[in-house]
């Protein structure tokens, strides 16, 4: 699970996404169990479990899986995760936050650490790179769901706050607070989403290109593959050529 990026997007479409999707799955269902044990273990009276099972429906993940993680949570044999996030810089200055689940905060801190530090990045104090973000609700829709426009009039109709369209999906932005209620209105126009979740947005795009775009797209690869790490987000601005050449 990574931030709405172009460089997610190829990678996955190069066939990332195939070879990563135990370790898919294996986040998901820890998102599942977090999400079930700080609250009920209903989706229907818990907001945060609701979100997490209709993204991992929406990765495929078999409902078996996703009444295991439930009920692991509910069993009240489920291990300690705590949530930490990391911010820090890549390379050429590209702002980086990592969202970790973890129930061993010196291993997930040591280990994100190194990453950056193995690829070109520093990792920073808490608030080093978050006050340059807004926290958005994040509703993403593959491109199938219907053409811009389609989208974008449903979005609009809906009280969402932007679009992002690109070959591969429609990713809308919304206010925090109003997540639910223009998902609910999209869900109504354009039918289920891929996704629809809380996630940070950088307000402006730093460039980068050559060398340090290939160190960078190296670094976001090595945290998301970390097994601690949920979600990796960062304000890369790299030309989509650029991206296609360097993940071929």
């Amino acid at each position: 699970m990574a931030g709405h990026s172009k460089f997610k997007n190829i990678m996955h479409r190069k066939g990332r996404a195939d070879s990563a999707r135990s370790k898919l799955f294996s986040k998901l269902s820890r998102e599942i169990t977090v999400a079930a044990k700080s609250g009920l273990p209903d989706p229907n009276m818990n907001a945060r479990l609701r979100l997490a099972v209709n993204n991992a429906k929406g990765e495929s993940l078999p409902k078996d899986v996703i009444d295991r993680a439930i009920k692991k949570a509910s069993g009240g044999d489920a291990e300690a995760y705590e949530e930490i996030r990391y911010e820090g810089f890549g390379p050429g200055g590209v702002g980086v936050i990592v969202e970790v689940l973890t129930d061993n905060r010196n291993r997930a801190a040591a280990n994100v650490r190194s990453t950056f530090s193995k690829n070109g990045g520093n990792l920073g104090e808490t608030g080093s790179v978050a006050f340059m973000w807004d926290r958005v609700g994040q509703i993403v829709y593959p491109a199938a769901a219907g053409s811009e426009d389609k989208v974008m009039d449903a979005a609009i109709e809906a009280g969402a706050e932007d679009v992002e369209s690109d070959e591969d999906e429609h990713t809308i932005y919304t206010a925090f607070a109003q997540l639910s209620e223009v998902a609910a209105a999209l869900e109504a126009a354009l039918g289920e989403a891929k996704s629809t979740t809380i996630a940070w947005r950088p307000r402006a795009r730093t460039p980068i290109t050559g060398d340090g775009a290939a160190t960078l797209m190296k670094l976001l690869e090595s945290l998301e593959d970390e097994d601690d790490v949920q979600n990796v987000y960062s304000n890369e601005d790299i030309d989509p050529a650029e991206l296609e050449k360097l993940a071929g």
